[in-house]
């Protein structure tokens, strides 16, 4: 599927800030058979000179400095990407530092009491593979979708007590559970198309990639109980949302900030 997707960010200040330092995980990544064809970053009203990096996880960077006060900043991102049926980055094995990261637990995705009592009952002996599936279609059918309930600083701990939140918590709480039996998994941020959302409606997306011996990363949604397809657009991968925040900085100044996004997402 060939999709186009605008992606507008407007940073306002509530005083004027003399100086931002920004950072944007927003470029959708040429993997597992997925292919981003353009990719367009404009600031306004001043135009900012942009540069990029690659992170420790694989993921395209693009940040700049804007030194001049100011009471606002927009971000406008444009892309266009060719989809993929299914997610296929090959067998491969992951390395002693990507283990690592990715079975150990983080403060969004912890590995307490709860969590493993939630996952204990799903668990299939010898086959790491059919667990991780159980243990999405768990999350599924056990928590509420219900946006407002929960914020960007919910952990899957608090998940489980509220039994309702929205997709970020449902990947951190399959996240969890998967390490909690052993199962390397990884937090994917992008896009989710859905021709009945559109401008204000459309919103970015998260769900989970669990690596099995023998198969390679395999990528599921706990919020919609599937394997990622030919809807879904990936950006970026880390060990929870705080490797992958679409948009993360910091300003100078006294000043109170909001944040607003708009997105939009079109089949061509």
């Amino acid at each position: 599927m060939r999709l186009f997707i605008e992606h507008l960010t407007t940073l306002s200040y509530d005083a004027p800030i003399n100086e931002a330092h920004t950072e944007v995980r927003l470029k959708p990544a040429d993997a597992g058979g997925q292919r981003c064809l353009s990719f367009k970053l404009l600031t306004e009203p001043v135009k900012a000179h942009v540069l990029a990096y690659i992170d420790h996880f694989g993921n395209d960077v693009r940040y700049f400095d804007w030194l001049q006060p100011h009471q606002r900043l927009s971000i406008a991102v444009t892309s266009e990407v060719l989809t993929a049926p299914l997610f296929d980055p090959g067998a491969g094995e992951l390395t002693p530092l990507e283990e690592y990261d990715y079975c150990h637990p983080t403060a969004y995705a912890p590995a307490d009491e709860a969590i493993c009592r939630f996952a204990g009952p799903h668990i299939l002996p010898d086959d790491p593979l059919g667990t991780a599936r159980t243990l999405s279609e768990a999350v599924f059918r056990s928590i509420k979708y219900e946006r407002g309930a929960t914020d960007v600083k919910t952990t899957a701990d608090d998940v489980i007590r509220l039994g309702r939140g929205v997709c970020q918590d449902f990947a951190h709480l399959l996240i969890a559970c998967c390490r909690c039996q052993g199962i390397p998994a990884r937090y994917v941020s992008g896009y989710l198309y859905d021709p009945k959302f559109f401008g204000d409606t459309a919103a970015t997306h998260a769900w989970v990639d669990v690596f099995i011996a023998g198969h390679g990363w395999i990528s599921l949604d706990p919020t919609h109980n599937c394997e990622q397809n030919e809807r879904y657009v990936r950006v970026a991968v880390g060990r929870d949302y705080a490797d992958v925040p679409p948009t993360r900085g910091v300003f100078k100044g006294n000043a109170k900030e909001t944040l607003e996004v708009r997105v939009v997402i079109r089949a061509l």
